[in-house]
């Protein structure tokens, strides 16, 4: 696994960097064992230490926490203890996930997504077509802070192909918006519980996925009750 280990207004030493990297190998390995790369950051704000850790562990699965202590140690501890948990919680839906991998790769939709400036009254567009780290979600580079630029590409499979010159797409339903950058990005074909495992454990607000029961686009997001929604606008429903 590539590890990027990186300190913020804290010098991150040997001794910190191996510790990371024997507790996430642990904590990975048993689920994953040959997880693409993982991003640490380790930063302190005020009088705390602040761990964010984001795993690429296969295809389309990341792996997202966070941790705050009074010591930089604890608080990626509690970041990974984070994370074992989950993945402790999801073994059994893991397993199968390994099974499904290869029909997945076949089946994945190639989509379109912007990010949207400022209207012209000032407000921020927030709207995007899909989402990013490969799972059709919007994204978060907390732990990996990699800047966009033309023809970069993340981890997880998100190319971004226009990023220097802010133009209003009209043809594609933006109607006028700004967009300042264009990109693609991968929509998975899942069943609702694999998708719900994704949002958990990469810690997403919203994930777009193909529903593998009937084909169609699909979307499940964080409620403020804590609970899980879905919408499924399928055809074949007519409103009463």
């Amino acid at each position: 696994m590539q590890l990027s280990v990186i300190g913020k207004q804290l010098d991150v030493g040997t001794a910190l960097k191996t510790h990371v990297s024997d507790s996430l190998t642990a904590a990975v390995a048993k689920y994953f064992p040959n997880p693409i790369e993982a991003n640490v950051v380790i930063s302190r704000e005020a009088h705390l230490f602040r761990a964010d850790i984001q795993v690429h562990a296969g295809r389309g699965i990341i792996l997202k926490s966070e941790g705050e202590a009074e010591q930089p140690y604890p608080a990626f501890d509690s970041a990974c203890d984070r994370i074992a948990k989950r993945l402790r919680r999801f073994k059994r839906r893991l397993r199968d996930h390994h099974g499904a991998a290869a029909a997945d790769a076949r089946e994945i939709i190639v989509a379109s997504q912007y990010i949207l400036g400022p209207t012209e009254d000032g407000e921020t567009e927030a709207g995007r077509s899909a989402g990013e780290d490969g799972t059709g979600a919007a994204p978060d580079r907390a732990a990996g802070d990699r800047p966009a630029g033309p023809a970069a590409a993340d981890p997880h499979g998100n190319h971004d192909v226009t990023d220097d010159h802010p133009a209003t797409h009209g043809g594609n339903g933006a109607d006028g918006a700004v967009v300042i950058a264009e990109m693609t990005t991968e929509i998975a074909s899942l069943t609702v519980s694999e998708a719900v495992m994704r949002l958990e454990l990469a810690e997403l607000p919203a994930l777009m996925f193909r529903n593998r029961a009937h084909g169609g686009l699909n979307m499940i997001y964080r409620r403020p009750d804590g609970h899980v929604g879905w919408v499924d606008p399928r055809t074949d429903r007519v409103a009463p």
